[in-house]
């Protein structure tokens, strides 16, 4: 047999189930697929790697990706490549690329013109056209964002919808569900999901199950004071609609609701026994980060944009946030706990990496002015980090059986464009920090487990035929790296850091990593 690679002396670990045996064998690729697997000395190969005393596997797949506009910005990932990361799971937490109509196509503008996006589009279709034109270093898949389909119909206003507005939105789903999407995801904490009931996601659920979306995947409307509430939300959703429920980032967010963790899992499990099919991902790290805002009560986004702005300016709205925002976090270290990771104007870029009481200290004003005006100041487009989480807490979320393994963050380059602010390390680090902290240092998940929950298991769960296991006729997307070294080197303080003990990454049988750098490669595919 003649192989375009052969890959030799490896120890296979193929991601087809968390306790499968590990085995030293050769693997043959041809083309994009894996040819042959075994003893394949006197073979032929144009490229030859000698995997000696490394471990082989499925290429990672992250199963929460926020990479819709990026990709279009930098096609090379590179933060996502140099983690063995092949496939991403986007449209999560509400936002996908499309559906993109009305109040929430204005609502995108800022995000690409931000990025030097040119192009523009409605639907899924016109959207994987451009992703087409363009090319990416790894495979994209995608759900559909709850927000998107609702504020294409009804913009960002705070009421239940008539049944004209849920026809128009379900019709939206079925278009964005025959073009390529996995299922529908939410955003409970950010507008429009925010304003959603359960029924209407129920509804919403039930469409997208009738219809192939056999997923709905939710950021919770609460992972700190009404969490357990929230969990109970996704069961009836489940279980009222048929459909497969996953809960993103599952955490425990706040230290008064630590404690909380034994009676999610307890709630969980009674519904698994029922016979509820539920998952969750989750990052190996105890910050969380998302839009700065996100800290405002609900009722101060009502009506997009212009109007968040607005109330923002107004002296006696900002003492009712604060009073509202004191309220919720009496703690004393709150405004240490929240650190900037990114603005736009020049002069605030001193900013970034800095907590908003390092802020106050340095402006000599309270805390909560300061973000009253920073958030004025860059026009609502501030990235923050929030230290919220438990280490024992994750410890036990990574050891379920049903969680896979997520960043949450979007692709970025170590150069250009994407290459910004001080954004979270796990967009960097986070399949390199599970195999070396919670795997080789901590022993907390063994290996094989682990790199089922980064291939195999998410594979099934997304349902992205031939890939997430190292099998005869399945695409070439496969990790070659050294169990004894890899680890994450990106910090909080220096993000854009390569991790190490990752020497060869396959995308479609193409190598986009070689002998640890990156070779330019662009063969990733959208997968529908």
């Amino acid at each position: 047999m003649n192989f375009d690679i052969l890959i030799k002396n490896g120890v296979i670990i193929d991601g087809k189930a968390c306790d499968s045996a590990p085995r030293q064998a050769d693997i043959g690729i041809e083309g994009d697929r894996i040819k042959a697997i075994g003893d394949l000395s006197g073979t032929h190969a144009d490229k030859v790697i000698d995997a000696k005393g490394l471990c082989i596997c499925p290429g990672f797949i992250d199963t929460h990706a926020h990479s819709e506009f990026t990709i279009l910005a930098d096609g090379r990932a590179e933060g996502k490549i140099c983690q063995g990361i092949t496939t991403e799971i986007n449209g999560n937490c509400g936002l996908s690329a499309a559906p993109l109509y009305g109040a929430a196509f204005e609502q995108r503008e800022k995000d690409l013109d931000e990025l030097n996006i040119k192009e523009r589009w409605n639907t899924f279709s016109e959207y994987f056209a451009i992703l087409d034109k363009l090319k990416i270093a790894l495979n994209f898949a995608t759900l559909v964002g709850h927000g998107n389909l609702r504020a294409s119909v009804a913009g960002y206003a705070d009421r239940q919808l008539t049944q004209s507005e849920k026809e128009r939105m379900f019709a939206l789903l079925r278009d964005a569900l025959r073009s390529g999407a996995k299922g529908i995801s939410t955003g409970l904490i950010y507008p429009p999901g925010v304003y959603s009931d359960t029924q209407e996601l129920i509804e919403l659920a039930e469409e997208s199950e009738k219809h192939g979306g056999g997923i709905y995947t939710t950021h919770m409307r609460s992972e700190g004071d009404n969490l357990i509430e929230s969990v109970e939300e996704v069961i009836k959703i489940g279980s009222d609609s048929g459909i497969h429920v996953h809960i993103s980032h599952l955490k425990t967010s706040g230290e008064k609701n630590w404690d909380k963790i034994g009676t999610v899992l307890k709630v969980i499990s009674e519904a698994q026994q029922k016979g509820l099919n539920l998952t969750c991902d989750r990052y190996p790290y105890i910050a969380a980060s998302t839009d700065l805002d996100a800290v405002l009560p609900a009722w101060a986004y009502e009506g997009g944009h212009d109007k968040e702005l607005e109330r923002l300016r107004s002296s006696r709205v900002q003492a009712k946030i604060k009073e509202e925002i004191l309220h919720e976090h009496p703690e004393k270290d709150y405004w240490d706990n929240i650190t900037i990771s990114s603005v736009n104007s020049g002069g605030n870029k001193w900013m970034e990496g800095k907590s908003l009481s390092q802020i106050s200290s340095v402006s000599n004003k309270p805390p909560a002015e300061c973000l009253f005006d920073i958030l004025i100041d860059e026009n609502l487009r501030v990235g923050a980090i929030f230290f919220s989480m438990n280490e024992d807490n994750l410890k036990t979320i990574l050891k379920l059986p049903y969680t896979m393994i997520g960043s949450d963050s979007s692709a970025r380059s170590f150069d250009g464009i994407t290459a910004q602010g001080k954004p979270h390390p796990r967009g960097f680090g986070s399949f390199p920090r599970v195999l070396s902290k919670h795997v080789r240092e901590d022993d907390i998940i063994s290996l094989g487990e682990a790199i089922y929950k980064m291939t195999g298991f998410p594979a099934q769960t997304f349902g992205l035929k031939k890939r997430g296991e190292i099998a005869e006729g399945y695409f070439a997307d496969i990790v070659v790296f050294d169990p004894d070294r890899i680890r994450d080197k990106s910090t909080f303080d220096k993000p854009f850091e390569r991790p190490e003990g990752i020497h060869y990454v396959f995308v479609n049988g193409t190598p986009v990593l070689w002998e640890g750098r990156q070779t330019g490669a662009l063969p990733g595919k959208k997968i529908r």
